[in-house]
């Protein structure tokens, strides 16, 4: 989508209205009636100037400063990205949407190659991908322009200054309220319609999700310090009870009953991936299956889009493409299913994993550190994994909760293409904590097992090529640490030998990163330095104890057996030769090229039988599930995970 936005204060005559009709002191008065925090002093006014955009554009515009805490704290939490925009071209701490000027600048870069079904037994799906034809912006995607119009503030001034922002948000809250014939009213108990409306659903079911999480975050109440180092707390209303009743007055749709597999704390909505036949006995886009009875669901994968929301829509509803089973939109949170839990999408480039995984795409770019993703499709996700990991008994950890980017290449010519989402800036640590599985340490100071756990915010490696080759990234959080072959910064990075290239600082260069949430063991500490074995080598990385990046943990290790003097690593867990019946032909134990010294320890994260999902055809009457006699153990191996027979291993452990 390409083009500019019109400004709408650049019209001759256009009346420019005043943002700060309430004096600091009057504002300071009104804090504790609103539930926020009180004024600061002069002395620490530079870190409390947003709490202060707040308190002002409460009183301006007359809407609860509780209210209007709650729902930034839902859209951005309270953070401004520096002015560039979100996934869906929102911006600042309201997360005020301008779409088409966000559109007009962005670049994206492909991240990967594979064959999304990943099955040497089906010849490669490499679609050819048409994108969708430009469409009319929906008005979800456009609320800053009439922010504009509302409040006389220039569109650039919205999309760049925080206070300014925050007095949009305010100037939208206030009109939907009017439009929907409500009071002002200084009880927040009364804005549930017009903060269901003010998500920018089109339907009562997903504009009610959202309401419903700005009303958790009014009875919770929230502290943090953003990131540009603004204070911002919103006091808890544990006994606030929104009068829900007016989300009747929205006038939305109301969506039609369907058989959806989510939670009930979400909004969700059927888009069927089609599964048809077509050409010379091909089909798509997935494959159908009896899970869990016929096979265990042990993984769940994290994805982003790498497009927007209606044109994803589209992708998933071509039958020659790929598929995956459920899409989260940004603004929102809207979930929308595609396959169902019992049948095998194609998302993650390896036959094993997708036959024992369920697939969720995010909206968004891996390569856009900016291009933020909102608090309501975090919260949305983490409700749908929380149901899912319920429901097929998949624990909650990063063992079993993967990113794309943690799914091994199932053979070694398929290594370099694997893709690499959802990336740096997608935030592990925040993530968990929404799951209700925080990382934290669970063993002593000098554990011989760890958990990778940089603080996020702080935490900014630099990345090159997010939208020119070998140029920076912006600067900006990540939840990935990097490794190096001496404990000194101006060591050579690791090398993944797998990739056949030297390693690099670019954002889709996996080769020597780690990710929070996952395990390594120790292999040595200097100083302020740590070494883990990663991909068959001692890699090392900052890790001060004033300043962790990781943090001591307990866990099962496996290590060569004795006598041998290394041993295969595997991208797919599948059986032994004479595990499969005669009329299923039987998959070659290829290894990576990868191995595992003797002398060298790493993290055990499921111990699983070989197993195989023959599915070639598009009838389900040949498909078969072949398990075998041989145990894998899956291990953290290097960022992707990897699989060692256990006839090769040792297991030790817990270790501490």
């Amino acid at each position: 989508m390409r083009g500019s936005a019109t400004d709408p204060t650049s019209t001759p005559g256009h009346r420019r209205l005043r943002r700060t009709a309430v004096p600091l002191a009057s504002a300071a008065l009104l804090l504790p009636l609103l539930g926020a925090a009180p004024a600061p002093t002069t002395a620490d006014s530079s870190t409390h100037r947003l709490q202060h955009a707040f308190a002002t554009a409460a009183a301006d515009y007359h809407v609860p400063q509780s209210v209007l805490l709650a729902v930034s704290y839902l859209q951005s939490r309270w953070d401004a990205h520096g002015g560039a925009p979100s996934v869906t071209g929102g911006y600042g701490p309201m997360h005020l949407t301008d779409a088409r000027t966000a559109l007009a600048t962005a670049e994206h870069f492909a991240e990967g190659t594979e064959d999304a079904r990943g099955d040497s037994a089906r010849a490669a799906l490499h679609p050819v991908v048409e994108a969708p034809a430009e469409s009319a912006v929906p008005a979800r995607l456009k609320t800053l322009p009439r922010a504009a119009e509302l409040t006389g503030i220039p569109a650039e001034e919205l999309r760049t200054d925080p206070a300014a922002n925050v007095a949009g948000g305010a100037a939208l809250l206030a009109a939907t309220q009017k439009e929907l014939g409500e009071p002002l009213s200084a009880d927040p108990a009364d804005w549930y319609g017009a903060v269901a409306r003010f998500s920018g659903a089109d339907d009562t079911a997903t504009a009610a999700a959202y309401a419903d999480d700005v009303y958790d975050v009014l009875r919770t109440g929230e502290e943090r310090v953003t990131d540009d180092g603004q204070q911002v707390s919103l006091a808890a209303r544990p006994r606030l009870t929104p009068d829900t009743g007016r989300l009747g007055r929205t006038g939305l749709r109301t969506l039609p009953a369907d058989d959806t597999e989510c939670p009930r704390s979400v909004s969700c909505v059927s888009v069927p991936a089609p599964y048809e036949e077509f050409g010379d006995n091909d089909y798509g886009n997935h494959d159908l299956g009896d899970r869990p009875a016929s096979q265990s669901v042990k993984y769940i994968v994290i994805h982003d889009t790498e497009g927007a929301w209606d044109g994803v829509m589209n992708l998933i509803q071509d039958p020659t493409y790929v598929s995956w089973n459920y899409t989260i939109r940004s603004t929102d949170g809207l979930i929308a299913q595609h396959v169902k839990g019992k049948d095998v999408a194609w998302h993650a480039g390896n036959w094993y994993v997708n036959a024992k995984s369920i697939g969720i795409e995010h909206e968004g770019f891996l390569a856009s550190p900016d291009a933020w993703y909102t608090e309501a499709m975090y919260r949305s996700s983490a409700r749908l994994v929380r149901y899912l990991a319920r429901t097929y008994d998949v624990p909650l950890d990063r063992q079993h909760i993967l990113g794309h980017d943690n799914v091994p290449g199932p053979t070694a010519s398929t290594v370099p293409g694997m893709h690499t989402d959802p990336g740096p800036y997608w935030d592990w640590q925040h993530y968990f904590q929404l799951l209700g599985h925080p990382f934290r340490p669970t063993a002593g100071r000098h554990a011989k097992v760890l958990t990778i756990l940089p603080d996020y915010a702080s935490n900014r490696p630099v990345y090159t090529g997010c939208t020119t080759k070998g140029e920076p990234c912006a600067a900006h959080g990540s939840s990935e640490v990097r490794l190096y072959t001496d404990h000194d910064v101006t060591a050579p990075l690791i090398k993944d030998i797998g990739l056949k290239t030297d390693p690099t600082d670019g954002v889709n260069d996996l080769s020597s990163r780690v990710s929070t949430g996952q395990q390594y063991a120790v292999a040595d500490r200097w100083g302020d330095w740590t070494a883990i074995w990663y991909l068959g080598q001692k890699a090392w990385f900052r890790n001060p104890v004033g300043d962790p990046t990781a943090v001591p943990a307990k866990g099962l290790v496996v290590r060569p057996r004795d006598g041998l003097a290394s041993i295969p690593v595997y991208g797919r867990a599948y059986p032994e030769k004479d595990a499969y019946p005669a009329d299923v032909p039987a998959q070659s134990v290829v290894p990576l090229p990868y191995t595992i010294p003797a002398g060298q320890k790493y993290v055990v994260g499921d111990e699983v039988p070989g197993e195989y999902y023959y599915a070639v055809t598009f009838t389900p009457d040949s498909h078969r599930v072949v398990v075998g006699r041989d145990l894998y153990y899956e291990i953290q191996y290097g960022h992707r995970v990897g699989f060692v027979r256990a006839a090769d291993v040792t297991l030790e452990g817990p270790a501490h």
